[in-house]
């Protein structure tokens, strides 16, 4: 569906150029939800403006569809950039404009009969929940109906790719929820080909099949969601991964105990799929004279499949404690020893 091809950008300025994406090849398959995750100046908002053309690649190919977008312009590309929605952090929304208005108005660029057009944007008012909000100004919504618009107005042409550009960023945890909740439903029920950035994992956990790390301009790190939380490679990718896996007062939970049994050794484990369901802790307490502490422990639902990550503490002779480890290695736990008393 989506093909780079050694993509590049590099802004030409006085003081100097600035490369701000280098060599970038991945291809995005028809109908999945495709996260690009990068601190700030990673080079992702010039990566995602490369795919409808608002930013031109300095070189490499990027084909879309039937359509090497990156070498057409004109009415050619006005026509392609019709079948790419987009939605961004603060809205872009014609202050003016009702949201019924805002909706409307990709329509009345492309030329659509008013008749058709109405009938368009009722559909969309549904399909986003804005029901009875539609002759509101955006000065009279909060930021998630805000957003809604966005969404809704991005949709308008019926486009083939949506692309979202940092579009929860400005919300709070609760609206971020619903937003990606309500990209999800649009996802199944249109079959949508989703990209988008972020710098926040907790978004990419919850929508995204596959995702890919981006640093200084390069693609670092690229796979299955689920994948790159069990066995992250990249140490930017480790600190993402931590976002959401780890729990703030688990270091100084670590910290009290490991003072209070300093013989002790602590574990990290890490589950994924089916392997979540089974009783790991009870067989290992019952084959083995143990003292076992959870410290922290959590499962993530993520759009191909469970993530488990569970903290303990072993307490018992080394003899017991080779042999609990020996039991998690032979049911092929992923283990990480956090501290080894």
């Amino acid at each position: 569906m989506i093909v780079l091809e050694q993509v590049q950008k590099i802004y030409r300025a006085k003081h100097g150029d600035v490369t701000a994406v280098q060599d970038v090849s991945f291809t995005i398959k028809s109908g999945e939800i495709f996260g690009i995750i990068g601190y700030s100046g990673a080079g992702k908002s010039s990566l995602i403006r490369m795919l409808n053309q608002l930013e031109k690649p300095t070189s490499g190919r990027i084909s879309i569809g039937n359509r090497v977008i990156s070498a057409i312009k004109g009415k050619e590309l006005r026509e392609a950039r019709q079948e790419i929605g987009m939605i961004f952090q603060h809205f872009n929304l014609l202050w003016s404009r009702t949201v019924r208005e805002n909706i409307a108005f990709p329509l009345e660029i492309a030329g659509v009969a008013k008749e058709e057009r109405q009938k368009r944007v009722e559909e969309l008012i549904r399909l986003v929940g804005l029901e009875g909000r539609e002759n509101a100004y955006p000065s009279q919504l909060s930021g998630g109906q805000k957003q809604r618009v966005g969404i809704a107005r991005a949709l308008a042409n019926n486009p083939k790719v949506l692309l979202c550009d940092e579009a929860t960023s400005a919300l709070d945890p609760e609206t971020t929820d619903q937003i990606l909740d309500l990209l999800l439903d649009i996802n199944k029920r249109l079959g949508l080909t989703i990209v988008l950035i972020t710098h926040e994992m907790h978004v990419i956990q919850k929508l995204c099949g596959r995702v890919a790390v981006m640093e200084q301009g390069r693609i670092v790190e690229m796979g299955e969601v689920l994948e790159v939380f069990r066995n992250p490679q990249q140490e930017i990718t480790k600190r993402f991964v931590k976002q959401v896996t780890d729990v703030a007062d688990t270091k100084e939970a670590i910290e009290h105990l490991t003072e209070k049994h300093p013989s002790g050794r602590i574990v990290r484990l890490k589950f994924t799929g089916e392997s979540i369901e089974q009783p790991f802790l009870y067989e290992m307490i019952r084959n083995n004279n143990l003292e076992v502490n959870i410290l922290q422990g959590k499962i993530s639902q993520m759009s191909n499949g469970s993530y488990g990550n569970l903290v303990v503490q072993l307490n018992g002779s080394q003899e017991e404690i080779d042999k609990a480890i020996a039991f998690m290695k032979e049911r092929l736990v992923d283990m990480e020893v956090i501290t080894n008393g």
